[in-house]
């Protein structure tokens, strides 16, 4: 998992192939006119799934892996908190190949603040808990292949 800002999202571009496009995408579009749901940016390699709404509180957040995918979450407005756990310690529910989405049952190690202008960068082996703040957001998801 990683936590930034998008001033430094250069620094993370070796890590995988398509960093870059997906960086630069999100650092040259104009996020807040996108509508919502699926943006393609590269066909199924790289896309963004555009989200407005409110969080749903941590209670109600529950934890997700990716297979297929590594997600970019990043905040344009409002503000998100995300729960983490390395998922080799989760029992998982049940993998949507379909979706490229397992749920799973545990608890988060740590729940982390993510403010607008940040990004949160999860692995496969990252379980995540988005969307667990309560305030409204304009949050993109952009989906790079592994």
């Amino acid at each position: 998992m990683i936590l930034d800002t998008l001033a430094n999202a250069a620094r993370y571009t070796p890590l995988h192939s398509g960093f870059k496009t997906a960086f630069k995408w999100l650092q040259e579009t104009d996020l807040a006119r996108l509508p919502n749901g699926r943006t393609e940016i590269d066909g199924d390699r790289i896309y963004a799934s555009v989200m407005r709404e409110p969080g749903r509180g941590q209670a109600a957040a529950r934890f997700e892996t990716h297979r297929r995918y590594i997600d970019i979450q990043y905040i344009v407005e409002g503000a998100d908190v995300m729960g983490w756990v390395d998922a080799r310690g989760l029992k998982g529910l049940g993998y949507d190949g379909a979706k490229d989405l397992e749920f799973h049952e545990g608890c988060p190690e740590l729940w982390i603040p993510v403010p607008a202008g940040t990004f949160a960068v999860f692995f496969p082996e990252d379980a995540h808990a988005p969307m667990a703040s309560t305030v409204p957001m304009l949050k993109i998801v952009v989906k790079v292949a592994v």
